[in-house]
């Protein structure tokens, strides 16, 4: 059998057990009350945003905690997978003693932020009332991400031993120990641009979609079988989730989902030894992010708003694109950066 076919039978088999346990999911949140709030919203510099809480006014009580269950069946059918791939001896030819560390660090990643995650969404839904803060305060959060971070980072560089970056058209460079807080940088980075991209329904899984497909495709052109194994379960998980999440959605990603999602994204692009190819093929969760930068940097050092209102796509929803319009155009947006990404990435 071609093995590429043992890859998307994966993907099949995860969106299959995913969307079978969707909808009790769906309603055991429900009973939980685990369901987006009425918000006040905060700026990391104590400033409401009326507007966004405005536009997102009808979301609430929307069950929040997709990413719980994508985090949790996805973990255990990549184990699962990924221990039948090795009892059945297939790609023995392979020779890749860091294996297990490779699958170690994809799984640490994936499910220590999305603990983050959760914490932060039951702080939004349980505990913002009284501690008259939404969620998480956003320096306590940043320093536990730095953390996690910390140690995904030192492993990929004393374990994996990677410390190389190449930068299309001019070489590579040898960063030594500088590539740890490289690597911090940009798994944080990504973590919260994917957070601030989920906004819309189906907005950031559909990128998020997309773009994995592109790391998939470098993946299996290097013969990373742990990447690929993960990332072909993962896209199962994404896909039943998307077929909720779509407008209007039944189920939220929440912040479980969004940080998880970031950071194993961005640590897939390190593993992959693609760093640059990585904010090309994510371009829409780094234009997100870059919008809501660029805001809070004016409103903080030229005290006025650089937009009526950030990020990108809450920016296009004010303009009056309806909520569809706007995320379906930035999924095509998706396309064309993964194109470009795997461009690059193939240089």
């Amino acid at each position: 059998m071609n093995p590429d076919s043992l890859f998307l039978f994966g993907t099949i088999l995860s969106f299959l057990v995913h969307f079978a346990c969707f909808i009790p999911f769906i309603n055991f949140l429900y009973r939980r009350k685990m369901q987006r709030a009425e918000q006040t919203t905060k700026d990391p510099f104590g400033t409401t945003t009326p507007i966004f809480d405005q536009m997102n006014k009808h979301k609430v009580g929307t069950p929040v905690g997709g990413g719980i269950l994508v985090i949790a069946l996805t973990s255990v059918l990549f184990f699962v997978y990924m221990g039948w791939f090795l009892l059945t001896k297939r790609f023995v030819s392979i020779n890749y003693p860091s294996l297990l560390t490779e699958v170690v660090v994809l799984l640490f990643t994936f499910v220590s932020f999305g603990l983050l995650g959760l914490y932060d969404d039951l702080s939004k839904i349980f505990l913002w009332k009284r501690s008259n803060y939404f969620g998480m305060r956003w320096r306590q959060k940043l320093i536990i991400e730095l953390v996690l971070a910390a140690a995904v980072a030192l492993t990929l560089f004393l374990n994996l031993k990677i410390d190389i970056i190449h930068i299309p058209f001019v070489g590579a460079f040898e960063l030594s120990y500088w590539y740890v807080f490289f690597a911090m940088f940009v798994i944080v980075a990504f973590s919260n641009a994917v957070n601030i991209t989920d906004g819309l329904d189906g907005l950031s899984t559909g990128v998020m979609l997309i773009a994995l497909t592109g790391f998939w495709i470098v993946s299996r052109s290097i013969i990373d079988v742990p990447t690929s194994i993960f990332i072909s379960v993962w896209l199962g998980g994404i896909l039943a989730f998307l077929y909720f999440n779509i407008y209007p959605a039944r189920i939220m990603l929440g912040d479980t989902g969004a940080l998880s999602f970031g950071a194993t994204f961005a640590v897939i692009g390190l593993i992959l030894g693609k760093p640059f190819a990585l904010p090309v093929i994510g371009g829409v969760f780094v234009l997100e992010a870059a919008s809501s930068a660029f805001q809070l940097l004016s409103k903080r050092f030229a005290h006025k708003r650089l937009f009526a209102v950030s990020p990108f796509h809450l920016y296009l929803q004010h303009r009056g694109w309806p909520e569809p319009k706007v995320v379906f155009r930035l999924w095509i947006l998706g396309v064309i950066f993964v194109l470009m990404g795997l461009a690059i990435a193939f240089i």
